[in-house]
């Protein structure tokens, strides 16, 4: 059995996934940390429950962004041996945030940035990205965006360090042009793409993740293509209001999840939400603190071809644990 959240300390936009070593990695967004900034956190696991903390993964910064307290949303995968990270960071003197590529031997590090940007600008469209290789076509992907514009997916070059000459981005996800404040969908983000019984769902937040007025869910959408066409789950319903994961009394703004496979094979929902009770921390550009997002993990199931979190909430109470290693 185990309780809710998995790691309490300020770990946001989490990626999980099994090394070929047989550990899991959890991998979060640039934090401070006992009065110490760390660039990338990665934590290591034998089931998903209890969790090592390994500390830096990126001990230098890019040498295009050496004065950057932004960097965002980690996401590592490991192809031959060796470990890829896709991150976003806000290059010295500007002010919008790249797409970045940094490689590595081992999957706690140390990687080394491949000293360029992978994507720059404008604004804050060039976050949040997400590596696939699909199955189907053997096309390397990348998913990231948002910054009120889309989710945009494109092929990235066989040594997975630029985009394949010749592709062009597609946008998959659109935001909503609602101005109801509770419709989730008026900003997407956080893409995270899982292939399933012949379905490629795109898992993706939306709205605003941090602050006193934080209102973020886990949305979805699926497509039979890894490129789309996809349909989100509240066009489906037609409810714009519909989320997989919505916030309750016990967790606010639960979001920018991965999805993890257990040695079961049972899917994992592994996502940052703030702790009402303990909301901000002192951030490394917010003396007074920020937003406290901490990891979390619910089982992910499915229904009518629809992944499902059982309440559509965070748990807070004890439930069945992963199957370890």
């Amino acid at each position: 059995m185990y309780t809710n959240p998995v790691i309490d300390e300020n770990f946001p936009d989490p990626t999980i996934i099994r090394a070929t070593n047989g550990w899991y990695y959890a991998y979060g967004t640039q934090t401070k940390r006992a009065g110490r900034i760390i660039n990338l956190q990665v934590a290591r696991s034998r089931d998903l429950i209890q969790w090592d903390y390994l500390g830096e993964g990126l001990p230098e910064k890019p040498r295009w962004a050496t004065a950057s307290q932004k960097i965002w949303a980690p996401h590592v995968s490991e192809h031959a041996g060796r470990f890829y990270l896709y991150y976003s960071a806000r290059p010295d003197g500007t002010d919008y945030f790249s797409l970045a590529v940094a490689v590595a031997d081992a999957p706690a590090g140390p990687f080394v940035d491949s000293g360029q940007p992978l994507l720059p600008g404008p604004g804050f469209t060039c976050i949040d990205p997400m590596a696939f290789d699909d199955p189907a076509t053997g096309q390397r992907l990348l998913y990231w965006g948002s910054g009120f514009g889309p989710i945009w997916v494109q092929e990235l070059a066989e040594d997975r360090l630029g985009f394949q000459p010749g592709s062009a981005a597609r946008a998959v996800v659109h935001p909503s042009l609602s101005h109801d404040p509770d419709d989730y969908h008026r900003l997407v983000e956080a893409a995270w793409v899982h292939y399933r019984d012949g379905w490629y769902y795109l898992f993706f937040s939306g709205d605003n993740c941090c602050g006193a007025k934080a209102h973020y869910a886990v949305l979805v959408a699926r497509a039979r293509h890894a490129t789309g066409p996809f349909e989100t789950f509240a066009a489906a319903t037609n409810n714009p209001h519909s989320a997989l994961l919505a916030a309750n009394t016990y967790w606010q703004a639960p979001g920018h999840n991965c999805v993890v496979t257990d040695a079961a094979g049972q899917d994992w929902l592994a996502y940052h939400a703030i702790d009402p009770r303990r909301p901000t921390f002192n951030a490394i550009d917010d003396s007074e603190g920020y937003s406290r997002r901490i990891l979390l993990l619910d089982k992910l199931e499915y229904a009518d071809g629809w992944p499902v979190v059982k309440g559509g909430s965070p748990s807070w109470q004890p439930q069945p644990a992963p199957i370890g290693q």
